[in-house]
């Protein structure tokens, strides 16, 4: 299992989004942190980072070090990539 850490970028996005969404947005990424790679897509431009997870409407942009898994971005899929 990977410790999930979320950045300050992180935390701005996620009190930005609706709370029952976040909500939800943060159990699949404690779901998802059992096996990432299961779920995790890697980005084709890594300028953002290296992984994403597909939530809904919404995507975690995220990077794994050892046996953190770093969430960079959390936003909408129209905005999350600008």
């Amino acid at each position: 299992m990977f410790e999930v850490v979320l950045t300050n970028r992180a935390l701005r996005d996620i009190k930005k989004i609706d709370r029952e969404i976040a909500k939800f947005i943060l159990g699949k990424l404690e779901e998802y942190s059992h096996n990432p790679f299961q779920h995790a897509k890697k980005l084709t431009d890594p300028k953002l980072g290296t992984y994403k997870f597909r939530v809904g409407d919404y995507r975690i942009i995220f990077d794994i070090d050892g046996s953190d898994l770093i969430v960079l971005r959390v936003g909408h899929r129209k905005d999350i990539y600008r």
